[in-house]
């Protein structure tokens, strides 16, 4: 069941008076305050200011804008009925609307659904009147009725009178007298006559058992649409007998059209070709146990924490510069991509992920760069199930879209990952509405992708038709182009690496995320109970953590200088390890890989060769292998024997002889070595290019301070300073909550009770209707002290601070000091209005008291 279908049992039309409405002002002020709170909970930009009365409320809810958001949230069956309505008469009858739909057959599911559609409608402003009077609103009339430069959905055409507005009143006898119709005195009685006969079933039929084949066929190629064809300066026969019947009229030298009515009757009175009244089923590709289900997506879910854990550790020292215009570069992404081992579109959504959850930011500096952020290493702190739920949140809520990496914009400008121009407003709904349909299957079931995305598009047809942008544009191997179907199939590849999904289908955890039943899952479109998310989040961790596999502290060290870790690590150990080890697989048991190079990099860090020795003892399950030992101390003999500090850079060693053969070694030329002592050589480069160029010759130097000292390097050294991460943009105004709506609808209603109150108007000074009242000063303050006195309440007008005028109707409790004090019932509340700024003011008719 859909979003439309939900809402068309839910809501039901309205009606609480007897008259029939001339305005949709009245009819929303027919309606009960539950009617005006779901139009203003259906279209929240109503509310953005809130309408002072229902007329101004009416107004806002016609204006194009707001039109056009409420269109677009319309689901297909809704819309078919709205533009079958653009395409009647207006107003139109129910029954009329409904054979639209049906056509000349029954059709028992249209003939269900159609009431509840019409109610929606009618609660959401876009259609008013009784069921004998149906009314589209003008704006939507004016954007679905069909016209030359926007062709109507339904492909019908103008009808007979609009097409012929500017024919001859000659060339109109002309027509109706070679259709057999009898001549008229106007061409207003002439086209009402062929109108007639068009719309005359049997009449029609008669009319074209007469008409040659040929002019059969061109009918047939413009019933559904476009109506309008090209023809020559001197047209085929067939083509000649429609223009001189009216059944083809001119709209131009050399284009015809097909009318309305001759269209509507070829197509056997039916407004669509294929009226879609329920949405269409998801499919399911394959049925899993839930436990496998759970299980795989716990695996993912680890891997997942593990990758982002990696990615930003790997940028420990500092990661890459930020491009001018923003972003990372490709190159850059091209070396995450190697370095964890993923395509490079996989890669940029790790980068996002991590850019949303605060864990990634540009550091700010003068030569900016990304670096990770002081909430990386808090979040390192918690249980692996909480870290996930800290990276999911937030991109179930995120705007940014990392699919869009490598596209181009409106501009034809590559889109970089981290950069400028990755917001789609749509996404979050998308991706929450994705995983709420799946969840409506059985648990265990995995979706077919083509019936969910044929699902999205039924419920948000004119959102999957248009394209957002430049980016939207066709994608090899048939992939959808309109940004809805995108971004659902992005879901659902990300909901796969996130853990979210197993094996395409649901997890129990991802249900817990989006707060729905764990079993028989029945959601509905909305907030998800109005949970909030970090607490939905909080129980989607307590469900996986007993799926996760258990930390271990353990390794298996081997003879080969590898160590695997049979789980994943606690992370003391894995910290520790990764400064002394290379990972050199990764998967259910990490192996890492013990070289001179790791083992130097322990070093560096200021761990001596018996903390490395004791280290390996305290966690390895079997005695340390004995070529592992000769590594570490082989390394720690040779490690510090050279020293390069800043003179702009210098080496010592105690041993002349090394430095002899260093300067001997035609790779170090580049370093520009000169012997300043037995014991010291100076360079013409910096110090961490003078350590890194010794070291790739073979050496193991140690950095020193200028006091002599070894300089310590740590892993974890560099920070941006505090960040924030990136806002979501926002799709629309958000939806109210009750307390809002239920101020809102109080507000519009004592505004609308204040605008409409009878008042006795003064016999000397009458005020035109609707303007605010004019009295002298004299006048204003006997008649506010006599209604205090009385206990009455009076109309006035009253200009605030800001020159902003406005109609109250107060009951006055006290006057005094230049102030009026009372009771406001267009704000229903007490306020204190000063006597200078009321316009004027007026006592209410005897049956408004």
């Amino acid at each position: 069941m859909g979003i439309g279908e939900l809402d068309r049992e839910a809501h039901v039309p309205e009606v609480t008076g007897a008259a029939a409405p001339r305005t949709l002002a009245e009819a929303l002020r027919a309606r009960g305050d539950e009617g005006l709170a779901a139009l203003l909970r259906a279209r929240p930009d109503l509310l953005n200011p809130v309408p002072n009365d229902l007329t101004q409320l009416a107004t806002r809810a016609g204006t194009r804008g707001s039109v056009v958001r409420a269109l677009e949230r319309l689901d297909r069956f809704a819309l078919q009925a709205a533009e079958a309505l653009a395409v009647a008469p207006d107003p139109a009858p129910y029954p009329l609307l409904l054979g639209l739909l049906t056509g000349d057959e029954d059709d028992p599911g249209i003939e269900a659904a159609l009431p509840g559609t019409v109610g929606l409608l009618r609660e959401q402003a876009l259609v008013w009147g009784d069921d004998d009077r149906l009314r589209l609103v003008r704006t939507a009339r004016e954007l679905l009725a069909p016209s030359p430069q926007h062709p109507s959905p339904t492909g019908l055409g103008p009808t007979v009178a609009e097409a012929t507005s500017g024919m001859s009143p000659g060339r109109v006898q002309e027509i109706i007298a070679a259709a057999g119709l009898p001549p008229t005195h106007d061409p207003v009685s002439a086209v009402a006559l062929l109108t007639g006969l068009f719309t005359d079933r049997a009449r029609m039929g008669a009319l074209l058992d007469t008409a040659p084949p040929e002019a059969l066929t061109v009918l047939d190629r413009l019933v559904w649409g476009p109506p309008y064809g090209e023809v020559t300066s001197s047209p085929a026969p067939p083509v000649r007998w429609l223009r001189d019947r009216g059944l083809l009229l001119p709209v131009s030298a050399r284009t015809m059209v097909l009318p309305r009515e001759v269209a509507l009757h070829l197509r056997g009175g039916r407004a669509h070709r294929t009226p879609e009244p329920y949405a269409p089923e998801i499919g399911v590709e394959r049925d899993y146990r839930p436990q496998v289900v759970d299980s795989a997506a716990a695996g993912q879910a680890q891997l997942a924490v593990a990758t982002a854990e990696e990615l930003l550790k790997s940028w420990d020292r500092g990661g890459p510069q930020v491009l001018r215009a923003g972003g990372m570069a490709v190159r850059d992404l091209r070396r995450v991509a190697v370095a964890l081992d993923v395509p490079e579109e996989t890669a940029a959504f790790w980068l996002e992920l991590c850019l949303g959850a605060g864990l990634l930011a540009s550091d700010g500096e003068a030569d900016e760069r990304y670096a990770p952020t002081p909430a990386y290493d808090a979040w390192l702190d918690l249980p692996p199930a909480e870290r996930w739920a800290r990276l999911v949140a937030p991109w179930l809520t995120a705007t940014r879209t990392a699919g869009l990496v490598g596209g181009q914009d409106a501009k034809g400008r590559t889109l970089s990952v981290l950069g400028p121009d990755l917001d789609r407003a749509p996404a979050p709904e998308v991706r929450h509405r994705v995983l709420v349909l799946l969840a409506t299957l059985p648990p265990g079931a995995a979706a077919d992708q083509g019936t969910l995305l044929a699902r999205l598009r039924w419920e948000r047809p004119l959102r999957g038709a248009a394209p957002a942008g430049a980016d939207e544009v066709q994608r090899p191997g048939g992939a959808p182009t309109d940004l809805r179907s995108r971004l659902a199939r992005w879901t659902l590849a990300e909901a796969e690496l996130l853990g979210l999904t197993g094996r395409g289908a649901l997890s129990g955890p991802a249900r817990a995320l989006l707060n729905l039943p764990l079993a028989e899952a029945a959601p509905a479109d909305g907030d998800g109970g109005g949970v909030e998310l970090s607490v939905a989040a909080g129980r989607a961790a307590t469900l996986l953590a007993p799926l996760l596999p258990e930390t271990v502290d353990e390794v298996l060290l081997q003879a080969d200088l590898t160590a695997v870790a049979p789980g994943p690590l606690r992370r003391p150990l894995a910290d520790a390890l990764a400064v002394l080890a290379d990972v050199e697989s990764k998967g259910g048991a990490t192996v890492y890989r013990f070289t001179p190079g790791s083992v130097r990099r322990a070093l560096d860090a200021g761990r001596s060769a018996s903390d490395l020795h004791e280290f390996l003892r305290a966690h390895s399950r079997t005695p340390v292998p004995q070529p592992l030992s000769y590594l570490v101390d082989d390394v720690a003999r040779r490690h510090g024997h050279l020293r390069v500090g800043a003179a702009s850079a210098y080496v010592r060693c105690d041993d002349d002889a090394v430095l002899g053969e260093i300067l001997a070694d035609r790779r170090s030329a580049a370093l520009g070595l000169r012997r300043l002592a037995p014991t010291v050589l100076a360079a013409q480069t910096d110090p961490a290019s003078l350590l890194d160029g010794l070291r790739s010759m073979g050496y193991a130097p140690a950095a020193e301070s200028t006091a002599g000292d070894v300089l310590v390097t740590r892993a974890d050294t560099y920070r941006t300073g505090p960040r924030k991460a990136p806002v979501p943009v926002p799709d629309g105004p958000p939806s109210p909550d009750a307390t809002l709506l239920g101020a809102a609808v109080r507000v519009i209603r004592a505004g609308d009770r204040a605008a409409t109150a009878v008042r006795k108007e003064p016999a000397a000074s009458p005020t035109a209707p609707g303007a605010l009242p004019r009295t002298s000063a004299a006048e204003t303050l006997a008649t506010v002290q006599a209604a205090a006195m009385t206990g009455s309440a009076v109309w006035i007008g009253y200009v605030n601070a800001e020159g902003a005028a406005s109609q109250r109707v107060i009951a006055p409790v006290r006057v005094e000091g230049g102030f009026v004090t009372g009771y406001d019932h267009t704000a229903d509340e007490v306020r204190t209005y000063p006597l200078h700024r009321i316009t004027g003011v007026a006592e209410l008719a005897d049956d408004q008291v």
